[in-house]
């Protein structure tokens, strides 16, 4: 058995007051092993934004409990939360949120020293962006960039933390065909790399790079299965 490095238990949580309570997460159980692509599917509102939320140190569940690297996470104090999720979590979000007045590479390099990391030298940010395909534009600014090279950016400035869990917020949901089909195959070679990713999208195209369908409705687990690929 795979060394599971991500897990949530019995986690719910609730948003907002008695009157307009939503529960947004409501008792679930998923763990998540090296080597493993899952997308994590279902409509808007369901739950699983949350969850990568949750996962991700970002939001506190209201019961329950979140293991990262085997560590119990949710009573922690925020700082070590942030300790845990700038050194074993990469997190991708769907706005790429680059900042504007940097080339390609200050945003990764940036990232680095934000991580708590250390600073790097831009030979290793170039590696970063030479393995998602992006080292001959390393100096273009992100408006000279197409919507597919800022998510590769976006994942370049994961990868220079070397994170041994990927968090992926809608990827591709902005992204045409073809730049969509490079994304979810370059997050599945990095899945195969050893590292726990986890996606969460609509996008029907991921099916064919998972190794694993999580199905949410109204904050729970319906569907969960292994797929062959």
């Amino acid at each position: 058995m795979l060394e599971q490095r991500l897990a949530v238990e019995s986690v719910s949580l609730t948003y907002g007051s008695a009157r307009t309570q939503v529960r947004a997460l409501d008792g679930v159980s998923l763990s998540f092993q090296r080597g493993h692509l899952t997308l994590v599917s279902g409509p808007s509102g369901s739950g699983k934004t949350t969850l990568l939320a949750v996962l991700g140190c970002l939001l506190v569940p209201d019961t329950g409990e979140v293991r990262v690297m085997g560590q119990r996470v949710n009573e922690l104090p925020e700082e070590e939360r942030a300790r845990i999720r700038r050194q074993s979590i990469g997190y991708i979000f769907q706005a790429f949120r680059l900042f504007h007045s940097l080339s390609a590479l200050d945003n990764v390099l940036l990232s680095r020293r934000i991580s708590g990391n250390g600073g790097c030298r831009r030979e290793t940010g170039l590696q970063a962006l030479e393995a998602v395909g992006l080292g001959g534009k390393a100096w273009l600014k992100p408006h000279e960039l197409s919507g597919g090279e800022k998510q590769r950016v976006a994942i370049a400035r994961v990868l220079v933390n070397q994170p041994p869990i990927i968090l992926a917020d809608e990827p591709t949901a902005s992204l045409d065909t073809a730049s969509g089909a490079a994304i979810a195959r370059l997050l599945l070679d990095l899945a195969q790399q050893q590292r726990v990713v986890v996606v969460v999208s609509h996008d029907l195209r991921w099916h064919a790079f998972c190794h694993r369908m999580v199905t949410f409705r109204d904050g729970c687990v319906t569907d969960d299965c292994e797929v062959a690929i």
